[in-house]
């Protein structure tokens, strides 16, 4: 996916922003703390609007890995 990246030796292979070492999970576990996009924007300088509508994009594609991924965190 277009703004996306996967490598194994960042965030575990878990889907990142392009550029940078953010995964699309914390993103979206943010979210449903009931982050809006303006306070992830100002928490993370090097995002811009456009990073997170391909993460919500990712996050509707690929809903079971990403639930997996925030419970796998949580009781880490």
């Amino acid at each position: 996916m277009t703004g996306l990246d996967r490598n194994q030796g960042v965030a575990g292979g878990a889907a990142c922003i392009t550029g940078t070492r953010i995964p699309v999970w914390v993103l979206e576990n943010y979210r449903r703390l009931g982050w809006n996009e303006a306070k992830l924007l100002a928490n993370y300088p090097t995002l811009r609007a456009a990073d997170l509508v391909h993460a919500w994009g990712y996050v509707d594609a690929h809903r079971q890995e990403i639930d997996e991924a925030i419970r796998e965190n949580e009781s880490a």
